[in-house]
């Protein structure tokens, strides 16, 4: 088993969980300005995009800094000749790790038979990580995954994966019916961490952890190697720093600000993108989604919150911010 840059983290270690169109680069260096997690996670990419002629618009999705290593490639995809080949790109690209997702509950992954569904052909799952396995080479595999698709299965579905060996599992406590309306089960994270005990793969947790503090006492009653925090972001973009102190509201435009310039530089469609791999412009409704981050916790956040919304361009969102900072 490879476990590559796994190995030299301490534990336990906090990720920031792969959300689509979420976490982009743009988003990945304003979260290391306020407060760098252990590892990143890329949004997740399609290995059949990859493998296509509309390779080059995914390639943004694949951007990243030096700064936000360690960084991890999520794939998803039905097909394992392809998560060979994407495997091998991810590789040439110099990423740190690879992780599959087996986890998705969208409607449209599902229908593709991946994501989630990978929970129901268990043999094309094994054959898929073995394939990435191949074309990663020295790359450690991870794979993120539920405890069941529409019950509780991680008995039979964790056995499996532990089976072929990757580095690490990551365990989010819900099935695939349950989606995100019911609380995560923490307990049959910690069954699965029982199951893995011995076999030298890391398990980490994830599942309505809001905060560090909340994230280790996660540890202190599971026994998880590492925590993976998602929608907890957004109620806090400084999660991760152990100095954290309440933002004021001209930090937290301020911080807006420079996610607006930093998107535009990375993305703008009126000025030359930074092409590190490639790719294309990102459409700035897209900026539209991190606005909550940001304007909340303070007097008059639902009256502005209401006026970023309906800006028109990054320009207009600029002048508001620039307003209200000065109020």
């Amino acid at each position: 088993m490879n476990q590559g840059f796994w190995k030299k983290l301490n534990k336990p270690f906090f990720a920031l969980a792969p959300m689509a169109d979420v976490t982009d680069s743009a988003f990945r260096q304003i979260i290391i300005k306020c407060g760098k997690p252990d590892v990143f996670w890329t949004e997740f990419v399609s290995c059949d995009g990859l493998c296509s002629a509309g390779r080059e618009r995914l390639m943004r999705d694949l951007q990243f800094s030096r700064r936000e290593r360690p960084i991890v490639a999520q794939l998803f995809g039905a097909k394992p000749e392809n998560f060979y080949k994407s495997a091998k790109l991810i590789k040439e690209l110099g990423f740190d790790g690879i992780d599959i997702n087996m986890g998705c509950p969208q409607r449209n992954i599902i229908k593709q038979g991946a994501g989630a569904n990978l929970i129901k052909t268990p043999d094309l799952a094994r054959e898929i990580i073995r394939e990435t396995k191949r074309g990663a080479g020295s790359l450690p595999i991870s794979v993120k995954t539920r405890i069941g698709f529409e019950k509780n299965e991680i008995e039979e579905w964790l056995s499996v994966l532990i089976e072929e060996k990757p580095a690490v599992i990551t365990i989010h406590g819900r099935t695939k019916k349950g989606m995100s309306d019911v609380p995560a089960d923490w307990e049959i994270i910690k069954k699965g961490v029982e199951m893995a005990k011995g076999t030298g793969i890391l398990i980490i947790g994830n599942g309505d952890v809001k905060g560090i503090e909340e994230g280790k006492k996660r540890v202190e009653e599971s026994g998880v190697d590492g925590i993976m925090v998602g929608r907890g972001i957004f109620a806090n973009p400084c999660l991760f720093n152990s100095k954290f102190k309440i933002l004021t509201k001209k930090e937290k435009l301020k911080i807006l600000l420079k996610h607006i310039k930093l998107f535009e530089k990375l993305y703008g469609e009126n000025k030359k993108n930074i092409k590190v791999f490639g790719g294309r412009s990102k459409n700035f409704v897209l900026m539209k989604k991190y606005i909550k981050i940001y304007a909340s916790g303070f007097d008059g956040a639902k009256e502005l919150r209401i006026k970023l919304m309906h800006a028109n361009n990054a320009e207009d969102l600029k002048k508001i911010i620039s307003k209200r900072s000065e109020s």
